[in-house]
């Protein structure tokens, strides 16, 4: 009985197996060659930007590879699919009608699908942000690992991921685009002189930019901007200075600990809350 299943099933293979074999091996070359053909036409056709350095060009050139290889990787096996159904002997006919009637009966539902798409479209175009930023939508903040057309990947800082459609987000803020800032906020005593301690803000930020182990990321020296309050206990002072995209926390970590470490030196004081409180 094995030796005739064996008889009958071998013209199926030499004749339909061999085909569905081709079928694979063919999509499969045809996927390595139209990756290497999307890379090429990517790298060439997308305008450079100016205010871009060359890493976030290559950022921003692989993150639309990426997508546009996903989507055709799809497509292709779709195709690839249909072919080795055929090929077996199922017709594809009422497969094909079967899915037009659901894809009537979900039509309802996939309005948010095409949302999504279209919503995905104009974040790639606009490069609004690119795989290995950092980016806020709404409260959802992250490192975006990974984009497809029809939604985002963040993880925050706690390692939790998030899954964001694009049909849902409705502001896009980048805190690693072109350049970032440092932006520090430090109480000093009302007794301090405040020129002095302009000076000394001063001095430590050009000190942390000509560090050979932080020049490279800092693009612009923190430097005293301004008076920003009157606190309860304390003199608010601004400091800003720019960075290479992603650096803004190492800097400002490294400037927080020399600014700690220069005002102990030149007696400045950084005060602690402080509450008076009068008995009658």
């Amino acid at each position: 009985m094995d030796f005739d299943i064996i008889q009958k099933l071998t013209p199926w293979l030499y004749n339909h197996g061999i085909k569905i074999s081709l079928i694979i091996i063919v999509a499969m070359m045809a996927r390595k060659f139209m990756g290497l053909f999307i890379e090429k036409i990517v790298r060439k056709i997308v305008s450079s930007d100016k205010f871009l350095s060359k890493d976030a060009e290559k950022k921003r050139e692989d993150t639309l590879i990426r997508i546009f290889t996903v989507s055709i990787t799809i497509l292709l096996w779709l195709v690839v699919s249909m072919m080795i159904l055929q090929e077996i002997g199922i017709a594809i006919g009422p497969l094909l009608a079967a899915a037009g009637i659901a894809g009537l009966a979900f039509g309802f539902g996939g309005q948010y699908l095409i949302r999504d798409l279209i919503s995905g479209l104009f974040i790639i175009i606009e490069n609004q942000y690119r795989i290995g930023d950092v980016v806020c939508f709404d409260q959802t903040c992250g490192l975006v690992e990974d984009i497809s057309m029809r939604m985002t990947i963040l993880r925050d800082l706690d390692g939790v991921v998030h899954h964001v459609p694009h049909g849902e987000i409705k502001k896009v803020s980048n805190l690693s685009k072109h350049f970032s800032r440092v932006n520090l906020n430090i109480g000093i005593s009302y007794s301090a002189n405040l020129d002095h301690v302009i000076t000394v803000v001063n001095k430590v930020g050009n000190e942390l930019m000509d560090d050979k182990t932080w020049k490279e990321q800092i693009i612009k020296a923190p430097q005293f901007l301004r008076v920003e309050d009157f606190g309860d206990s304390a003199v608010i002072i601004k400091i800003l200075g720019d960075t290479k995209p992603l650096k803004q926390w190492d800097v400002a970590g490294e400037l927080r600990k020399r600014l700690k470490i220069a005002f102990d030196e030149e007696g400045i004081e950084i005060p602690f809350p402080q509450r008076d409180i009068h008995q009658t």
